[in-house]
């Protein structure tokens, strides 16, 4: 047997030394070393190919033969959107979120859905019995189809996964999670950097080997990134982040990497009792709750992706009572907000610099959109001089620092979708006009150039 030996690794980026560093020297991280007691020779067999693996050789890229392999669709129409189209055969993703945010239901109800397909379910933190119950909870129609294959196993050793792989010969493999599983080759515990590179790697090896996608499931730390070194992230296709907020029943797929598409789709779920369902009009969803016409409220019109989606923007602005006046966002970059009001006191001269900020997202969705810069501003004022603006107007324009209205990217689609959603006027930039045919909308296109006139058009 091979001596152990004790190394240190940081889990960060998975660097390795033999003594305890400060400060990593491959990606600057303090104190992010941690101790691992390892085997100093691996056997010669754990460096072997996995099932199914070829003789590799080089080949002149004129000799490689490319065959367009269809992707396979995964039976939800948000999860293969924000995939590109579908599963790539021979991929391998990464998906991470927080505890409890639906990780495994989203696995679980993608393995259920697809059709004529061999499935394997691998599980380190359930029993089978339990991941059972879960199915007949989330797609009971899913279990008595005899189209569907899905087999489950509970296991945490990859050799004895790979031993369930050449037995059932899936079409398609789901690990949960990969912090739980280990491999024999390397004396760590599970969940170490050690442990989780070469799982992952193996795991990788064995996709690209055999053609079968394999769909893992990721623990991430209490800052928000996924657990354990970056160099798992730079092996997968595909990362993707599954985020939301437990008080609110949306879910959010977004794709941080993909090697076969892109990465500024989203998808959008609702968590029911029994699983998720898909939101195929997220804008109805988040403006369903307007009867009441209230001032500090502005709809934006802003893009997902190539989505539009229209949020509503919430602002209350109050005297300062502690003197020191609070600025609070949810949803939105508060340093971008503060940049917001700085322009309205210099060049609209409204003095705010004594009161009290809050602004809030409704649907607990966060915006990157710079489109929401001028919705923002105007539910502001409108919160400060507590006057409302018509819950039929919406606006999709950036403000720059002299208070110009400037123009935004696709803005076309985004009249189109306030005019199908029944909004009857919207506020853009008059230098969109030159990309712009207002003959082709019902919708009244208010063009502003400065928020001047912004501010006139909605209080005048």
């Amino acid at each position: 047997m091979p001596k152990a030996k004790t190394y240190y690794f940081c889990r960060n980026c998975g660097y390795q030394s033999s003594s305890w560093l400060g400060r990593c020297p491959e990606c600057g991280q303090w104190s992010t070393f941690e101790e691992e007691v390892v085997r100093t020779a691996a056997p010669a067999a754990s460096r072997s190919a996995r099932p199914g693996a070829a003789v590799s050789a080089p080949k002149l890229l004129q000799q490689v033969v490319y065959s367009d392999q269809p992707r396979i669709a995964t039976g939800c129409d948000e999860f293969d959107r924000v995939l590109g189209g579908g599963l790539v055969p021979g991929s391998i993703v990464l998906l991470g979120g927080e505890p409890g945010i639906g990780k495994s239901t989203l696995l679980l109800q993608t393995a259920l859905a697809i059709p004529a397909k061999r499935l394997l379910y691998v599980s380190g933190e359930e029993s089978e019995q339990q991941i059972k119950m879960r199915a007949e909870r989330i797609a009971p129609s899913g279990l008595s189809a005899d189209s569907r294959q899905c087999y489950v196993v509970a296991e945490t050793v990859t050799q004895r996964i790979f031993e369930h792989i050449e037995t059932v010969k899936p079409d398609l493999l789901v690990v949960d999670s990969i912090q739980t599983i280990v491999t024999e080759n390397i004396d760590s515990s599970a969940g170490s950097v050690s442990q989780i590179r070469e799982c992952t790697a193996e795991l990788q090896r064995y996709a690209k080997a055999s053609g079968v996608p394999v769909l893992l499931v990721g623990h991430i730390t209490k800052d928000g990134s996924l657990a354990g070194p970056k160099i798992m992230e730079h092996i997968v296709d595909a990362v993707l982040q599954f985020e939301g907020d437990r008080n609110y029943g949306f879910r959010i797929l977004r794709a941080l990497k993909n090697r076969f598409g892109s990465t500024a789709e989203l998808g959008i779920f609702e968590m029911y009792g029994d699983g998720l369902q898909q939101v195929d009009n997220p804008s109805k969803f988040l403006l369903g709750h307007r009867d009441e016409t209230l001032s500090g409220s502005a709809v934006a019109a802003t893009l997902e992706g190539v989505r539009p989606i229209f949020v509503e923007v919430q602002s209350l602005v109050s005297s300062a009572v502690y003197g020191t006046p609070q600025r609070n966002a949810n949803g939105f970059d508060l340093r971008r907000m503060n940049m917001l009001l700085a322009v309205l006191e210099k060049r609209c001269g409204f003095k705010l610099g004594a009161k009290d900020v809050f602004l809030n997202i409704a649907g607990g969705l966060r915006v990157n959109d710079p489109a929401i810069d001028l919705a923002v501003a105007c539910s502001i004022l409108s919160s400060n001089v507590d006057i409302p603006v018509s819950p039929r107007v919406c606006m999709a324009a950036e403000m720059g620092l002299s208070g110009e209205v400037r123009p935004v990217a696709r803005v076309d689609q985004r009249i189109a979708e306030a005019d199908r959603l029944g909004f009857e006027q919207i506020l853009i930039s008059k230098y969109n006009s030159r990309d712009l045919n207002p003959r082709r909308h019902s919708i009244r296109i208010i063009q502003v150039g400065v928020i001047e006139d912004a501010f006139r058009a909605l209080f005048a």
